[in-house]
């Protein structure tokens, strides 16, 4: 089924036509197939035991249900959208906690070339949540100066920032 939205054609397929771009590639994997989104430059990926496997793809055919207004992205739909990021290598891929988020779905990872001008370093793979706890450093100490304080580092890291509804810390 097709619809004009602002005098621009939007083509909505149905829950058969997107399933048509996922392949299982064994009991617990999945691929995304290029083409699922718009300017998909590598495939999408993910993990999902039977329970989780149901609710993504129920996600998904809500999604196509609604035609495509209302509530998040499905997840499967922002880990494509990942996919499509400049800059991006190898897949964008669904961890088996994968779920709708804001841009980038919750458990979707993705890697970029540093070395490519256009690639991007997205917040939203990080996190959006409120004191999520996830924070990027970088530093100039290698694996084996910091390996020996490994617990130290860990303790000190969990006692200054605060994480959880209604914490406090140093920071």
């Amino acid at each position: 089924m097709s619809e004009t939205m602002s005098s621009v054609k939007v083509k909505r397929r149905s829950y058969e036509e997107e399933m048509s771009y996922l392949s299982r590639i064994d009991a617990t994997s999945w691929e995304i197939g290029q083409g699922f989104v718009e300017n998909m430059k590598v495939p999408g990926r993910f993990y999902v035991d039977s329970a989780l496997e149901n609710l993504v793809f129920d996600e998904l055919n809500q999604h196509v249900n609604s035609g495509g207004y209302g509530g998040f992205l499905p997840a499967l739909k922002q880990i494509a959208n990942v996919a499509a990021l400049p800059g991006i290598v190898g897949a964008s891929i669904g961890l088996p906690d994968i779920h709708s988020g804001y841009g980038f779905a919750i458990g979707n990872v993705a890697a970029f070339d540093t070395s490519n001008p256009e690639a991007i370093v997205s917040p939203g793979g990080v996190g959006f949540d409120i004191n999520c706890g996830v924070r990027v450093l970088r530093t100039n100490l290698t694996e084996k100066e910091v390996g020996p304080l490994r617990e130290q580092l860990a303790q000190s890291l969990f006692d200054h920032i605060p994480v959880g509804v209604g914490s406090r810390g140093v920071i």
